[in-house]
């Protein structure tokens, strides 16, 4: 098996992911999307900001959105356990020789802001305001009622490497794709918090931000949200699906906002609490890896991601390619 064993004692403890700050280069039109159409909740505005949360969440915010002349990823956010594990991230960094700085955001407590070898923007924060509890304030569901963010998936030039070093900081495989010729790792599924993944990597041009994902409620709220973009002008704005992947199990959609920023809706993956949970392998020529069920996914769905705030992009090494529909 090409993945590595799990670290189960790692030097810091990662709760989940948090958030992530998108810049975007029309807010009102982005407000239109992220919350009149996909129904997160505004939780700060101002002149050039919004800050989202979804329906579950009881921290301040899950998305950041940032007017800019152009549209990117600046961070990807995770929560730590406490305070102490703050400090023990920044001196492991240090020792992987990675840059470190601690910086100011409104809503949270201290924040560390770092980069991954690869140039991917991270922060880690042990603290975040807490916000009322909405979740039985049905009034406020709207569009495809987000319940909470789930994963981040990532286009990488090295998904071995990728999958050693988010190894070491506990990062557990749950699925993987395999290249049975090199026996090198395609894909790889990740998590923290006892789902499929928090973070997974996938070969390619990178590292760039393949999607974010939000967990909803039911199959039947993918339904009314195709529904609601066909109807209110983001018809183009589907992607791929609605299907079922093999991986993970999950129901899907993949869906652009007005800056080409990928978004998943996602529901119905499964647990993965336990320390002895086996990774699930699967070959890259089996399609029902990508589609249990469902039309094959486009060539955009394999080349489109967004770019990461100062971060140079290379080009894989493994050149493996999954039959990819025209």
């Amino acid at each position: 098996m090409p993945v590595p064993a799990p670290v189960l004692y790692p030097p810091f403890n990662i709760l989940r992911l948090s958030h992530v700050e998108y810049t975007v280069t029309d807010l009102a039109r982005s407000r239109a999307f992220w919350v009149d159409t996909l129904g997160l909740q505004i939780t700060h505005e101002e002149d050039g900001l919004l800050m989202l949360r979804a329906m579950e969440e009881r921290g301040h915010h899950c998305i950041i959105l940032r007017e800019a002349n152009s549209a990117q990823v600046h961070r990807l956010g995770f929560k730590l356990f406490d305070e102490q594990d703050l400090d023990k991230a920044e001196a492991w960094f240090k020792d992987q020789d990675l840059p470190t700085a601690w910086i100011e955001r409104p809503f949270m407590g201290r924040v560390l802001q770092t980069r991954d070898p690869w140039g991917v923007p991270l922060e880690f924060y042990a603290k975040m305001d807490r916000l009322p509890n909405i979740a039985q304030k049905y009034a406020l569901y709207r569009g495809v009622k987000p319940l909470r963010i789930d994963h981040f998936n990532l286009f990488s030039s090295d998904v071995d490497g990728a999958v050693a070093f988010y190894n070491q900081m506990g990062f557990r495989v749950t699925e993987y794709t395999e290249d049975a010729e090199t026996q090198k790792v395609w894909a790889a599924w990740m998590h923290r918090k006892g789902g499929v993944h928090d973070i997974a990597f996938t070969n390619g041009s990178g590292p760039r931000l393949h999607h974010t994902a939000f967990w909803v409620p039911t199959p039947l709220n993918i339904i009314d949200l195709l529904d609601l973009m066909s109807t209110t002008g983001w018809r183009d704005n589907i992607e791929r699906g609605p299907g079922r992947h093999g991986i993970s199990n999950a129901f899907f959609l993949y869906i652009l906002d007005p800056d080409g920023h990928r978004i998943e809706i996602y529901c119905s993956d499964y647990q993965t609490i336990d320390p002895d949970h086996e990774p699930i392998h699967w070959d890259l020529k089996d399609p029902s890896r990508q589609t249990l069920w469902g039309a094959p996914a486009p060539r955009s769905w394999f080349e489109k991601g967004s770019t990461f705030d100062g971060t140079a992009i290379a080009e894989p090494a493994l050149k493996a390619q999954p039959i990819i529909a025209p």
